[in-house]
């Protein structure tokens, strides 16, 4: 730079110009270390002269003050838009005779649009330690003279912090640990999101700060002595250690300049691109968005393991009751196996020369839910090449794998196991799912981890205090072989890393391979086949009514036992539980259940379809018992409903249901709106009429209500129970108690036809607007007259949108259709909607069934905004 002052747009001019070249050479070479350190150097660069030109013309005075680089600029790690934090140390009078000359050089690098965190301390300051702001302690720790006195910052480097750092490691080690903790929790305890975040997600830059924070603590915390920066990690993993680093820089320096912030997660627009820009892999072959985060995923697992095992080496990183519980778990101790703090290590430091003492270590894990100590870990790397020449195999492998599998811990067990690459030794197959991206909105994670989610939550069921398990606990409990189910599990999506359009037919060959090398009897080998190859249905079957009596016989008549039954319900729950956090609601739970005992029950005696009220249903009986005097009332109110209805609605529920029932000679729409934890639940009581169903879906889409779960039910009278379960997207109703009333009213001037609904269709989208889908799902009708035996059920698998059922539900009623039961559905940005429809009293004939097809497919495929003229004005298909 020159040495004559610069005026702020000469220098924000200097500092684009340098950005600018900065971004160029990465966008050649794709070095994320040279452009940290490029950017570092710009900065330093800029903050020097500031000081010359504000502070002191030497850079090397005043005395008593001195400009102190911290966090990722003391380390030199400036990322293109993160933070600049510094620190102004004094000894009190150089601080408040140069206060206004600090507050400019901060505002002319503020004037930069530079994110700068200047913090001001005393040395006597820097040297008190405050547990509300551990972050600042930490930060000392990458502390770098920039400019200003440097036998002041001497003093801080070379004795304040030692002294810190020796006097409260204790409390230090354990707030990072709070901390991280806390961060590792935001991301749901795992690496392997579908859509990592580089900087704070496990295995991210933070985690390898941390390893860095954590042996420089232990260093001065032995010695009272800085380390030295080049030995702070055992030579085994230095370059392993480094190699992440450089992608992770590279991956988080991409992420900046394609967002032109500091936005560091790998969205999968964001993963396309690098991939085909090879960020961080520049002398690779061509890579896909999936191989791509593989690299990513094997970077970020190496550093969240060291990160762990680190702060785990550490007492005070562990809660006061967890340090009680591991001393009693080092009684653990055998002839092999040493527990110290929780970690195992191997009794004989020599090199591991017996093949099935690692399956014998992770058994012993899995049992006790312990971690492996680094030392551990390294031992059993060190064997893996001899074990790979002549990997276990036989009986004997699936009798570890088996205890293995049955033990409480595991899928922590089975992690370790694969991130060491022994469960790909063991079991090949399984290799070609390491880190595997299946680009799903509804799936959060790796298919990997995936799998090992479905084993935890299995055994995670036991301890669960969730009402909704209960029954699933003491399911599992009546299994007789649990290790099959487990053992499922864990090969049932293997076939996503070879044909994942087919994964189940891959899955299956993959399996039978597998199964051939543990050497499985026969009828073990067939439970296990059986249960991959169905392991969709009972999921596929939540989307039909499972209160129809046809889709509870299809499911009994295609299970060869009860015994298997049960296995299909467990693994399903555990399928769909891993999916995402949000995936098992307690309403899917309570549903799977639902159709687990209907298809169990099949299994002995056949139900019927439809409530007669005359029958001697329990709920029925129930029903009498609370409303003796309703007695014909009650009868009529429930002749012809549904099965459904009984088994899915409270007592309280159906009684409110018929006394709106009642009211209806008074007021012929009858509307219960209430709020619940997650949605606004609308119920309407009403005669049948054309329409009616799309008419409402209609309205409440005029209102900007997001429809996520719907049902439609009527008795022989032609008596309507319709329920919507809405978000509201816009907070009209949360906010305004008062509009409660006008949007019933609304509601109902639309279903008596008194409302122009196509206006308030047209008013919504002028004022809304429709972002673009992040994933596009491709539309499918389905017609079955298979699955009941009283209605054709239609399905519809499209993309969601606002109107969509609206826009579905009017074709059905232009076409004559009537709808029995609706079943609404949203799985991410994925809408599932299946309806039971007749026509004059019976299933669809064929001619019907492909014209309503057809001009569904055509509806929906024609996505623009003429789907708000009313089906209701349109001319009727030919007959």
């Amino acid at each position: 730079m020159p040495t004559t002052p610069l005026s702020n747009n000469e220098l924000r001019d200097f500092y684009a110009a340098e950005s600018a070249n900065i971004q160029r050479e990465f966008a050649a070479s794709g070095n994320g270390r040279a452009a940290v350190q490029g950017r570092t150097a710009l900065v330093e660069s800029i903050a020097l002269r500031l000081w010359q030109q504000h502070i002191s013309p030497s850079g090397e005075g005043p005395e008593g003050l001195a400009l102190v680089a911290l966090g990722g600029f003391g380390r030199r790690w400036l990322f293109p838009f993160s933070d600049i934090d510094i620190l102004f140390l004094h000894s009190g009078a150089a601080e408040r005779q140069l206060k206004s000359a600090l507050r400019d050089f901060s505002q002319q690098i503020w004037d930069l649009r530079l994110k700068l965190s200047p913090a001001t301390r005393t040395l006597a300051e820097c040297e008190k330690f405050d547990p509300d702001n551990v972050e600042f302690a930490i930060s000392l720790l990458d502390c770098r003279h920039l400019a200003g006195d440097r036998k002041i910052f001497d003093r801080l480097h070379g004795r304040v912090i030692p002294k810190l750092v020796s006097r409260e490691s204790r409390i230090i080690v354990q707030r990072l640990a709070d901390l991280t903790r806390a961060r590792y929790n935001k991301f749901g305890n795992t690496v392997f999101h579908l859509e990592p975040n580089v900087k704070d997600g496990p295995g991210g830059l933070r985690d390898y700060n941390l390893a860095c924070w954590l042996a420089t603590i232990a260093a001065i915390d032995e010695t009272g002595l800085w380390p030295d920066e080049a030995e702070l990690l055992p030579p085994w993993l230095r370059q392993k250690f480094g190699a992440a680093l450089d992608f992770l820089m590279s991956a988080r320096c991409f992420l900046h300049f394609r967002h032109g912030r500091d936005d560091n997660t790998l969205a999968w627009e964001a993963q396309d691109e690098a991939a085909a820009r090879r960020i961080g892999a520049p002398g690779s072959a061509p890579l896909d968005a999936s191989e791509w985060m593989r690299i990513y995923f094997n970077h970020a697992r190496l550093i969240h393991r060291i990160a762990v095992q680190l702060l785990d080496e550490f007492p005070a990183a562990r809660p006061s009751l967890y340090r009680q519980f591991q001393s009693l778990r080092s009684r653990l101790s055998n002839t092999e196996f040493a527990v110290v703090d929780g970690r195992i290590f191997l009794q004989r430091q020599q090199p591991i020369g017996d093949a099935e003492l690692p399956l014998r270590l992770f058994r012993f894990q899995a049992r006790h839910g312990l971690t492996l100590s680094s030392a551990a870990e390294h031992q059993l790397e060190e064997a893996l090449p001899a074990i790979a020449v002549a990997p276990p195999r036989g009986a004997e492998l699936w009798h570890h794998l088996q205890e293995i599998l049955l033990a409480p811990h595991a899928a922590e067990a089975l992690r370790a196991m694969h991130s060491l690459g022994l469960l790909g030794m063991c079991l090949p197959e399984f290799k070609i799912v390491d880190s595997l991206v299946i680009r799903d909105y509804s799936h959060r994670f790796t298919v990997d981890e995936h799998t090992f989610l479905t084993i935890d939550n299995l055994h995670a069921l036991r301890k669960s205090q969730s009402k909704w398990d209960q029954g699933y606990a003491e399911l599992l409990d009546e299994l007789e072989q649990p290790d099959l189910l487990y053992l499922a599990l864990l090969l049932h999506d293997t076939g996503k890393g070879a044909r994942p359009d087919e994964h189940v037919s891959a899955s299956l060959e993959l399996a039978k391979a597998a199964l051939d090398r543990l050497d499985l009897d026969e009828p073990d080998r067939e439970t296990v086949l059986f249960l991959i190859a169905h392991h969709l249905e009972m999921g596929a079957a939540l989307r039909r009514d499972i209160f129809d009596p046809q889709v509870i016989r299809q499911l009994a008549n295609s299970m060869p036992s009860p015994e298997v039954l049960k296995l299909l319900c467990l693994f399903t729950y555990a399928d769909i539980k891993s999916v995402n956090p949000e995936a098992l609601t307690p309403w899917k739970a309570e549903n799977l259940w639902q159709l687990y005992i209907g298809a169990a029950n099949l299994m002995m005696r056949s139900a019927d379809d439809r409530v007669h009220a005359g029958g001697d249903e329990e709920l029925v009986t129930h029903l009498r018992t609370l409303m003796p005097a309703a007695g014909k009332k009650l009868e009529n109110f429930l002749e012809g409903l549904p099965r459904r209805y009984l088994r899915t609605q409270a007592a309280s529920d159906v009684i409110r249901h018929m006394d709106m029932t009642s009211r209806l000679t008074d007021d012929p729409v009858q509307l219960d709106l209430t709020r619940g934890r997650q949605w606004f639940e609308l119920t309407l009581v009403t005669t049948d009429r054309p329409f009616l169903f799309a008419r409402m879906a209609g309205a409440l889409a005029a209102w900007g209500m997001n429809i996520v779960k719907a049902a439609a039910f009527s008795n022989k009278d032609g008596i309507v129970v319709d329920q919507f379960f809405f978000t509201d997207r816009f907070r009209t109703l949360e906010l305004n108690l008062p509009e409660w009333e006008r949007f019933k009213a609304s509601l109902r001037d639309v279903v008596l036809g008194k409302a122009d609904l196509n206006r308030m269709l047209r008013d919504r989208l002028r004022a809304g607007k429709v972002e673009a889908p992040k994933v596009k799902v491709e539309t499918r009708v389905e017609i079955d007259d298979e699955s009941s035996a009283h209605s054709t059920l239609v399905e519809v698998i499209t993309q969601d949108r606002p109107g969509l059922l609206y826009r579905i539900s009017s074709q059905l009623a232009r076409h004559n259709c009537n709808i029995e039961i609706a079943l609404i559905e949203t799985e991410g940005q994925t809408a599932i909607d299946v309806f039971y429809v007749t026509s004059a009293s019976a299933k669809l004939p064929a001619v019907l069934q492909e014209r309503l097809r057809s001009d569904l497919l055509e509806g929906l495929l024609n996505d623009g905004p003429a789907y708000l003229t009313t089906a209701e004005n349109s001319p009727a298909p030919p007959a």
